[in-house]
């Protein structure tokens, strides 16, 4: 059956990225029109032009999104979130997930895409994990966002999680970044991103529900600028037994 199945879904996902890109070229425009007003202002309209755009792609390519919220907590306040990655479909997720704007730090190499890397470029804050430079300028922009009352996303993982595990581990980074600037952590679960759209395989894309599981915030009134390392624990140990008990997909694959 899965043999027969797969002419189609190759289909499907030529379908999906064909609309991916046609999709994002008035946004493209967009960007190049509003991205002289400066990277706070030109970043926020970029933003929300990708919320319509992810607005009208979900549905084309029938993905159900939602939104589970765990706590009760301000949607208006700027947060450091930290979350899941286990997909390239994370990355229209977020705009499905966050309809304020946010600022997510991201590998420098997807700024190469063309079209796409313009808008992602001036929209996210870059990093390149390999120069000591390029990681401390990113960690500066991050503080600068939080500064502005603008909330960041972290994949504190770094990379997608194909360890079979609920999570790899985490960097500190995000965490130092919290404790130096007093900004509660966010938890938060891309739970059915695995099962759209597998990270070794483009065309494994596929359509189906989608959600984000809100977790409650972790305050950092309590931790010293030297205890990044627990709060990185704390923060990983919560994360961990919410996937457990949300029987997350890529679990023991």
């Amino acid at each position: 059956m899965r043999h027969l199945w797969k002419p189609f879904q190759i289909l499907y996902a030529l379908y999906a990225m064909l609309l991916f890109v046609a999709l994002m070229i008035p946004v493209f425009l967009w960007a190049l029109l509003v991205m002289p007003l400066g990277r706070l202002r030109g970043g926020n309209l970029i933003y929300r032009a990708c919320v319509l755009w992810a607005d009208i792609w979900f549905p084309l390519i029938f993905v159900r999104h939602r939104n589970v919220d765990a706590a009760d907590y301000d949607h208006r306040a700027a947060f450091i979130y930290v979350s899941t990655h286990t997909s390239y479909f994370d990355v229209p997720v977020i705009v499905k997930t966050f309809r304020h704007p946010v600022r997510t730090l991201g590998k420098a190499e997807m700024a190469k895409v063309p079209v796409f890397g313009y808008i992602y470029r001036n929209a996210i804050v870059t990093v390149d994990r390999s120069s000591p430079e390029n990681r401390a300028r990113s960690v500066r922009l991050l503080k600068a966002y939080i500064q502005q009352g603008i909330s960041v996303l972290v994949f504190p993982e770094g990379t997608f999680n194909e360890t079979g595990r609920p999570l790899k581990d985490f960097y500190e980074g995000a965490f130092r970044v919290a404790i130096e600037t007093g900004t509660a952590i966010q938890p938060v679960l891309m739970l059915d991103t695995w099962s759209r759209m597998h990270p070794r395989h483009v065309f494994s894309l596929r359509p189906g529900r989608s959600r984000t599981v809100f977790l409650e915030p972790v305050p950092v009134d309590g931790y010293r600028p030297e205890e990044a390392g627990r709060l990185k624990e704390d923060v990983y140990r919560k994360m961990e037994a919410a996937l457990l008990e949300w029987n997350a997909p890529w679990i023991g694959a």
